[in-house]
């Protein structure tokens, strides 16, 4: 039996609380499956939300998929991205395997303010790179009424 010392009690809980909080939930990508030569772990593209006075973007890292296997849906006012990214031949060599870029089914959710104008949402895609923009949608203007007497 070895004994293990902490120099400091406090980074052991301070380590666990970083892990179980981190939003980067990134599987473990040298897990192979058994009947397969590649990883076969969900993965989760990276997104940007950006928003100006007449619209939301989202541009999402997804390279590697075909168009036609996106599916953009929105909801309730939950805007969701869904598609798959196939999984490439592995390279085996003497002593060497190595799988670095994950691949299989991914889904993104992002809920939406009531100014996102659902009717008018579109989608492109280039060098890997899919841009949703998603209009607002015209706010009447506040004013002040007098009230007469």
């Amino acid at each position: 039996m070895s004994l293990t010392r902490y120099n400091n009690p406090w980074e052991l809980l301070s380590n666990l609380q970083r892990n179980a909080y981190r939003f980067d939930h990134r599987p473990n990508v040298n897990q192979l499956d058994e009947n397969s030569n590649s990883a076969s772990t969900a993965w989760v593209p990276s997104v940007d939300i950006s928003e100006s006075e007449k619209a939301f973007t989202v541009l999402a890292d997804i390279p590697g998929v075909d168009p036609k296997n996106i599916e953009i849906s929105m909801e309730k006012g939950v805007l969701t991205v869904k598609g798959e990214r196939n999984n490439e031949t592995v390279e085996e060599g003497e002593n060497f395997r190595r799988v670095e870029r994950q691949s299989g089914l991914f889904s993104r959710s992002f809920t939406l303010p009531d100014s996102a104008d659902a009717e008018k949402i579109e989608a492109a895609s280039a060098h890997g790179v899919l841009k949703i923009t998603i209009p607002k949608q015209e706010v009447a203007v506040s004013r002040r009424i007098e009230v007469k007497h």
